[in-house]
C-alpha cells in the first residue's frame, strides 16, 4: 500500500509574504503554514460589500475600512498569522502604510460553510488575542443571523436577527441586520402539501 501521507511545507513569515505578493491567488498563513482560500459566493460578497460602503461613508478620514485582499498579522507567544478576513476596520496610523494590518477595532466574516468551523474555532480565538480589537462579527449568509464578539461584553456573544440593528461602539457605528443583505436573496424551500 502506497503512503498516503502528506507533507506540510514549513515555510517562514518572510517566504509566506514574498510567495503571496507574487502569487495570482491568495493564501493564509497559520505558524509556518500555507491555506489555499477559496472565492466567495455572489451573497458573500454582496453583504461584504454592504458593510464596507456603510463603514467607508461612515467613518472619518483617520480610520480605514478594509476588504478581503488586506492581510492581518497576529502574533500569538511564538506563532505567526496572517488570515484575510472579510471586512476590517482600523483607525492605527501604522496599519494605513504596511502590507497588512496589526490592530484592528474591528474585524467581519461572511460565514460559509465551508469556513463556519474556522471563523467561529480557530479565528475567533486568534482574533480576541488582538490586543486592539474591540468588536468580532461572524455573518451568516444563508440566512440573516449576526453574531457579535465584544470586548466591552468580556466576549460574550450577543445574536441579531432581522429587524434589529448592529451597533460598533468602538467607531460609534450602527447599521440594521436588514441593511447588511440588501440584495441579497436566499433560498426558499418549495411549498408543502
Amino acid at each position: 500500500m502506497a503512503d498516503t501521507a502528506r507533507t506540510i511545507e514549513i515555510v517562514s513569515a518572510e517566504d509566506y509574504l514574498a510567495r503571496e505578493r507574487a502569487s495570482a491567488h491568495r493564501h493564509e498563513y497559520v505558524d509556518g503554514a500555507i491555506y489555499a482560500m477559496a472565492g466567495g459566493s455572489r451573497r458573500h460578497n454582496l453583504i461584504a460589500v454592504n458593510l464596507i460602503a456603510a463603514l467607508t461613508a461612515h467613518l472619518p478620514d483617520r480610520c480605514a475600512a478594509h476588504m478581503a485582499d488586506t492581510k492581518l498579522r497576529i502574533r500569538i507567544e511564538r506563532a505567526e498569522l496572517f488570515y484575510y478576513p472579510d471586512v476590517m476596520v482600523s483607525c492605527v496610523a501604522s496599519d494605513q502604510t504596511l502590507d497588512w494590518l496589526d490592530a484592528p477595532l474591528v474585524v467581519a466574516e461572511v460565514v460559509s460553510p465551508s469556513t463556519e468551523r474556522v471563523d467561529r474555532g480557530e479565528k475567533l480565538n486568534a482574533y480576541l488575542q488582538i490586543a486592539n480589537l474591540q468588536e468580532y462579527i461572524l455573518i451568516e449568509q444563508s440566512l440573516p443571523h449576526v453574531e457579535v464578539f465584544r470586548r466591552a461584553n468580556e466576549w460574550q456573544r450577543e445574536v441579531l436577527a432581522s429587524g434589529d440593528t448592529l451597533q460598533l461602539p468602538s467607531i460609534d457605528f450602527a447599521i440594521g441586520v436588514d441593511a447588511l443583505y440588501r440584495r441579497v436573496e436566499f433560498d426558499t424551500l418549495p411549498p408543502t402539501s
